[in-house]
């Protein structure tokens, strides 16, 4: 989806892996690193954050990837797309500008919830050219394109890392939190499968083989110095992500071998004056209702939409 991507997609939204932070942790709470740490920092590094400590890992989490205040986030990234055809190398498909809001707030328990909303509007591969159709390179036929919306989603953040909702494919697990230099990365990880909803009988074109496969891999990172600074809700990030995701069936790539690949570059934004000038056109004239979160009261569940308004006669 999405990240992000979406060919990311699954039979419900893929969770935002947002999450969030450090702030406001005493001096104490900074000290040594216990005996036995598993983060694998250097050791220089590693004593000026206990990692071992529950709330610091928890703030920190929520400190990189999204906020430890209460206020909206927004995450972008360039989903570039390719098909895998279980031979020969990746075939470049398409990008999707993809951006994620994700609402934080604190909870009484220490951790920090947030609500994710995800759009994406697929351009050329590599480009901020919009496009309407895609060629299937197996079968030749132009395909009417399925831009992405997903949400709301509910995440948690605690000290083992993000908890999604029912409604999300994503469920990540963290690995363990890395500081190289000043440098903090957070990654993560999420095998997903599910029955597949579309059946050869009705979808001769989009049913794939019977169980719909997802992979993602996922890390954030950001200057060290940000997420001690006690001043700052939220660090700055950039992220990086991949995927290796069944056929979505609007490729039309029926029971094709192979998956869909995405690679993921993008960062947390400041401001929503952060994103790209052209993107922000693309997703203004696509995707407005991500500007507009007060609005957005409806679920959207991708394949849920697709079946509804995309079903055969």
């Amino acid at each position: 989806m999405n990240g992000s991507a979406i060919s990311r997609r699954a039979a419900l939204q893929r969770s935002a892996l947002l999450g969030g932070a450090l702030a406001g942790v005493t001096s104490g709470a900074m000290g040594l690193l216990l005996p036995g740490s598993a983060m694998g920092a250097t050791q220089e590094a590693a004593a000026r954050l206990d990692l071992d400590d529950p709330t610091v890992r928890t703030r920190v989490l929520a400190k990189i990837r999204g906020s430890i205040a209460d206020e909206t986030v927004y995450t972008f990234c360039r989903l570039h797309l390719y098909l895998y055809l279980n031979d020969g190398n990746l075939l470049p498909m398409l990008t999707m500008q993809n951006l994620n809001a994700a609402r934080w707030k604190p909870l009484p328990n220490g951790h920090y919830a947030g609500t994710v909303y995800e759009v994406g509007v697929y351009t050329k591969f590599d480009t901020d050219e919009v496009v309407d159709t895609w060629r299937n390179p197996v079968t030749g036929e132009e395909r009417k394109i399925w831009q992405f919306f997903g949400g709301p989603l509910s995440v948690e953040i605690g000290p083992e890392g993000i908890v999604t909702g029912p409604e999300a494919t994503l469920k990540p697990k963290e690995m363990r939190i890395d500081i190289l230099g000043d440098t903090v990365i957070t990654p993560n990880h999420s095998a997903f499968s599910f029955p597949n909803p579309f059946k050869e009988d009705k979808w001769p074109k989009e049913a794939g083989g019977p169980t719909f496969f997802w992979d993602s891999h996922y890390f954030y990172a950001a200057n060290l110095a940000d997420v001690m600074n006690p001043d700052l809700k939220r660090a700055h990030s950039a992220t990086q992500f991949q995927n290796m995701v069944s056929f979505h069936p609007w490729l039309g790539m029926g029971k094709t071998p192979g998956r869909t690949y995405g690679k993921g570059l993008g960062a947390k934004l400041r401001s929503l004056d952060d994103l790209p000038v052209a993107a922000r056109i693309v997703l203004e004239q696509r995707a407005p209702e991500i500007f507009e979160l007060d609005k957005w009261t409806k679920p959207r569940i991708d394949f849920l939409e697709y079946m509804q308004q995309r079903a055969p006669g």
